[in-house]
This record gives structure tokens, C-alpha cells and sequence, in this order.
């Protein structure tokens, strides 16, 4: 087997959102580096498969185009123009925005390719099929072992960027890949055929299903009349309540009340597929000597609707812009990244709050609290007005990264 040393400023694990998003800002900034991911892309990714208007931001921050005319124009992008909400007691709230798209759904298999496409090889040497085997720290730089079907590779780098995941490589020599069940979901995602009762505008679908505190059970729309069903749930309450996902999640197919009636001439495309999402609401340190953490390796979905792609491309974009302040400052310790906890959480705070709130509820003031709220009219109002705010942030305001 070949074996070959390289060496580059700056190194990202992982081509997923969060290290294609910094690979693509690093690229437009001039900066050369290396991406490595361990698969060969297009490839499958366990999730949701929703994309929100934080992912819009980026992409429009990245090229317009992408926004105004690419995915319109791509049949695996669906538009969704709102959501629609069932509480406990199977009331549905809908919240439709008809100007524009308030999601976009695309597998993973289709999304992330449609990132990794527009990686530039003028300035970014990608490898796929690539898996790192080891990480050492070497003095001032980083040593990464990694090996593809053909070759051995060591790459020096002195900062490298954590882009890889919940199993995240970095964290795994960092000693950090330790879950807290407190800030972690339990998930399973099952893609479907034919379900019934499908919004004509793709509202996306969440259900706060009785019985089961801090979860939730969605259908969103994708092309060709599929839908992406999932369950999610925090894994503190799956421990303490005994609650075993995968007989929850086939029960409100076959018998829920509010949701089976939709599947009964509906078909499964595959078996439930399970993953673990790490929230945000631990507050990870993301960055130390010569590092950053990106997505999920920084622990950055979003505890209140679970949704991750979106600030893992955030953490992208932000990364990005601490690495040209470092390259520029020649400097890689901890101090010259001290921000960018700050910079990351600043657009999390809230969300954090409202979920270790939540957290605190006991299980039936939980479900008073949805059923009273989600039919109220002054809420309604208040959430339509949030939506106005995070489109006009979307699509009007820049991205501001304090460095």
C-alpha cells in the first residue's frame, strides 16, 4: 500500500453541511486546505431531512443563485410553505407563509452531494473514502493517520476542524465523546410511500404524541409522494420512563388515533433506522489549541425542534471566518479562538433556554402547556410574527461573525 505525507494550514474531518460549509467559505476566501470524509459521496445520512431558513441564510451568503434559481430548479428539493402542528389532544394548527418557502425538505443522500458538488478543487484538495485511524498532537501541529482503499496517509496540519459528527474522530482524542442523556435525543427515521392527507403546499408535520413528554413524531413531505416519518425523543425521559422507541414509533403508525388513519394505504420503503442527535443544550466547548468543532462533533442541534443541518452550516460559515482571523494573526492556540463558543451559541440562547425550561416541567403541565398554547390566537399571532423576523433574517441580513 502507497503511503504519502502531506501537509496543509488547515485540515476539516468531515463533508457533511458543517465541513462542506467551511470548505466552501475557506475556498472563497482564497484559503487552501483539506477535506477528508470516510465515505464516497453521494451516500446516505440518518436524518430529518428538513432544511431551515438558517441553511437558506448561508446558501444565499455563499451565491444567490443557489437560493433564487438551483434548488427551485432541483427535482430533490421540495418547498414547504409552513408547518402544521398536532398537540396531545390531536388539535392541528397550521402556519402557512405563502411568499416564500418557510423549509426546504431534500434527503441526505441528495443534499449532501449537492454541497460536495460545488467544493472547489482550485483551493481544496478533497479525499473521499478516506477514514482517519488516528490523531496525535505533535508540539504546535496535529498529526492525522488516515487510510483509503490504496493509500496511507499522515497529514500534518496545525489547526484542524472537527466536522465528523456525533462519532467524531476529534472527540474521540479529545476524551470528549461521552453522551449526557440530558442533551441527546433518541431518534428513528423511516422513509414511506403514499401517506394520506399530505398539505398541497408540504407543510411539514410535527405531532406531540399523548403519554410521551419531550417527543415527537413528524412526516415530512419529500418528491415523488415519499415523506420522511421519524420519532424523537430526549434520552433522559426514554431511560426514566422505560420507553422503548421502536414499539412507540410502530404504535402511532398502526394505532394512534390522530396518526395511523394516515398510513393504512401508505407503504414503508425501508426499516426504521435509529441515530443519536447531541443538543445544544450542553454547551459544548467547541475549540481549544489548534482546534474547532463543527455541527454535530460540537453538539450544536437545535434542543427545541432537533433540527441541525442549519446550525451546522452556521458553524461552518463562523468557522470559516476564526480560521482566516488565525491564518492572518498566525496564531492557533486557544485564546486567538476564544469567540467563537460565544459567536456559535449567540443564536442558540434562546432555544436552550426554553428547552432546559421545558425540562424542568412535569409531564402533565407539559401537555397542558401544548394543548392550551398551539389554538391560542395571541400565540398564533406571536409565532406568525417570529416568522416574519427569521425570513427577513434569512433573506435580507448578513451573517455578522465577531471574531
Amino acid at each position: 500500500m502507497v503511503s504519502e505525507s502531506l501537509r496543509t494550514e488547515v485540515l476539516i474531518i468531515g463533508a457533511g453541511p458543517s465541513g462542506t460549509t467551511a470548505s466552501l467559505f475557506l475556498a472563497k476566501m482564497g484559503i487552501a486546505h483539506i477535506l477528508l470524509d470516510a465515505a464516497v459521496f453521494p451516500r446516505d445520512k440518518v436524518c430529518g431531512d428538513g432544511l431551515d431558513l438558517k441553511v437558506v441564510r448561508v446558501l444565499r451568503h455563499l451565491d444567490p443563485e443557489i437560493v433564487e434559481r438551483e434548488i427551485i430548479e432541483n427535482q430533490d428539493f421540495v418547498p414547504n410553505y409552513g408547518t402544521r402542528f398536532f398537540t396531545q389532544n390531536g388539535h392541528a394548527t397550521d402556519f402557512i407563509h405563502r411568499e416564500h418557502p418557510l423549509f426546504w425538505t431534500a434527503k441526505r443522500l441528495h443534499f449532501d452531494n449537492f454541497l460536495v458538488q460545488k467544493i472547489n478543487p482550485r483551493f481544496t484538495d478533497f479525499k473521499q473514502g478516506t477514514h482517519v485511524e488516528k490523531i496525535e498532537r505533535d508540539g504546535l501541529e496535529w498529526r492525522v493517520f488516515a487510510r483509503s482503499t490504496n493509500k496511507e496517509l499522515e497529514i500534518r496540519t496545525p489547526l484542524l476542524l472537527g466536522a465528523d459528527g456525533d462519532h467524531s474522530a476529534v472527540l474521540h482524542h479529545l476524551g470528549q465523546r461521552k453522551i449526557d442523556r440530558r442533551h441527546y435525543a433518541a431518534t428513528l427515521r423511516q422513509y414511506w410511500q403514499g401517506v394520506e392527507g399530505l398539505h398541497p403546499l408540504n407543510l411539514i408535520e410535527i405531532y406531540f404524541p399523548p403519554g410521551l413528554p419531550m417527543s415527537y413524531f413528524y412526516i415530512f413531505p419529500l418528491p415523488n409522494g415519499e415523506a420522511n416519518v421519524g420519532f424523537g425523543m430526549v434520552s433522559e425521559v426514554v431511560a426514566r420512563g422505560g420507553h422503548k422507541l421502536r414499539e412507540e414509533f410502530a404504535k402511532m403508525i398502526q394505532q394512534d388515533p390522530v396518526m395511523s388513519p394516515r398510513f393504512r394505504n401508505a407503504s414503508p420503503m425501508e426499516e426504521p433506522v435509529g441515530w443519536g442527535i447531541p443538543l445544544a443544550s450542553r454547551r459544548r466547548r467547541a475549540f481549544g489549541d489548534g482546534y474547532l468543532l463543527l455541527g454535530d462533533a460540537a453538539s450544536l442541534v437545535c434542543p427545541t425542534s432537533g433540527e441541525g443541518i442549519g446550525t451546522g452550516m452556521m458553524s461552518g460559515y463562523i468557522g470559516a471566518h476564526f480560521v482566516q482571523s488565525a491564518l492572518k494573526n498566525k496564531r492557533f492556540d486557544a485564546e486567538q479562538f476564544k469567540h467563537y463558543d460565544r459567536e456559535i451559541y449567540r443564536r442558540l440562547n434562546g432555544e436552550i433556554r426554553l428547552y432546559n425550561l421545558m425540562m424542568l416541567l412535569s409531564p402533565r403541565i407539559y401537555a397542558f402547556g401544548l394543548n392550551l398554547l398551539a389554538p391560542n390566537a395571541v400565540f398564533q399571532w406571536s409565532f406568525r410574527q417570529r416568522v416574519n423576523g427569521w425570513l427577513k433574517t434569512a433573506y435580507e441580513r448578513p451573517i455578522e461573525v465577531r471574531v
